[in-house]
């Protein structure tokens, strides 16, 4: 099966839970695609889905298209269930609380827009990193943001509030990492407020974090950020402007062994994996097509 795109044939797998909004996605989908010929299907995800619901799904659908809808946990979910399907392309419908893979592909933040963008996008081919056991497709780190994280998930505000108040008090609870680092081609060894493994260039908030960073280059970026500040955190939140280089490294590679005197929190993809000492990361060249807009 090939990923047509004049009609393909396209599974929706919804979060419910996840973002702040009260849109009915299950609904827009079904109305935009009401008189179409295009063929469609939906699956709502429960509470702690298990896996074998959306292959089972899947299976019997036989898509070419299959778009999550919800945030960066969610696309990595879906991303986990295809990797070994070349025949299948991944789209996505930003329905999360930041959404950061979406606004990294340039999907739009409209939802008639990003439903139509299902149909007419192009299928591209990018690299993924498989940290320690889980898939990344986004961004991945150990320290202040995996804590802010955490702490985001008690807050009872979400959104960008939320998440400065989690900063807020991440920033003052936090301590410093001693860390090994070893890369494709040298062992160093650093002091550091976090380290992040990169497939992308920014965080959902808009913060710049790897510049240099492209889904298709066959390189992944680890950057050491050695200090958070109330700078810092108010790029992060209101500027969107990169990180202090001064206060920053980057070392591109495929492959990174990252070993810490002490457990620090870990996060991929937005979803908080609690503590951990050691941290292997590897490079998945080319291992998805993801559905991004036809260049102009």
């Amino acid at each position: 099966m090939t990923d047509k795109t004049s009609n393909p044939k396209i599974l929706f797998i919804i979060n419910p839970k996840s973002g702040k909004d009260d849109l009915d996605w299950s609904q827009l989908i079904t109305d935009h695609f009401a008189g179409l010929t295009i063929e469609t299907d939906l699956l709502q995800l429960e509470k702690d889905c298990d896996p074998a619901v959306i292959n089972k799904k899947i299976d019997s659908f036989q898509p070419a298209r299959i778009i999550a809808v919800g945030g960066d946990g969610t696309v990595k979910l879906v991303a986990e269930q295809i990797i070994d399907q070349p025949q299948i392309s991944l789209g996505i419908l930003p329905a999360g609380s930041a959404n950061g893979m979406a606004k990294e592909l340039g999907i739009p933040m409209n939802p008639a827009e990003a439903i139509q963008l299902c149909v007419d996008g192009v299928p591209k081919k990018i690299h993924l990193v498989k940290v320690n056991d889980h898939i990344c497709i986004h961004l991945s780190d150990v320290g202040f943001n995996a804590f802010v994280i955490k702490m985001f998930e008690k807050e009872s505000g979400r959104g960008m509030w939320g998440y400065f108040k989690a900063s807020w008090k991440a920033l003052w609870q936090h301590s410093k990492l001693n860390v090994k680092i070893r890369t494709d081609d040298e062992v160093v060894q650093r002091s550091a407020a976090m380290i992040v493994i990169a497939n992308a260039t920014k965080y959902g908030s808009g913060a710049l974090i790897n510049p240099e960073g492209k889904l298709d280059d066959g390189l992944f970026e680890i950057i050491v950020v050695r200090k958070i500040s109330l700078t810092e955190i108010f790029k992060m939140m209101v500027t969107h402007m990169a990180y202090n280089p001064a206060k920053t490294e980057v070392f591109q590679c495929t492959h990174i062994d990252i070993a810490s005197r002490r457990f620090a929190h870990f996060q991929v993809d937005g979803e908080y994996l609690g503590k951990t000492n050691k941290v292997t990361a590897a490079l998945l060249p080319a291992a998805i097509s993801i559905i991004v807009p036809a260049q102009k």
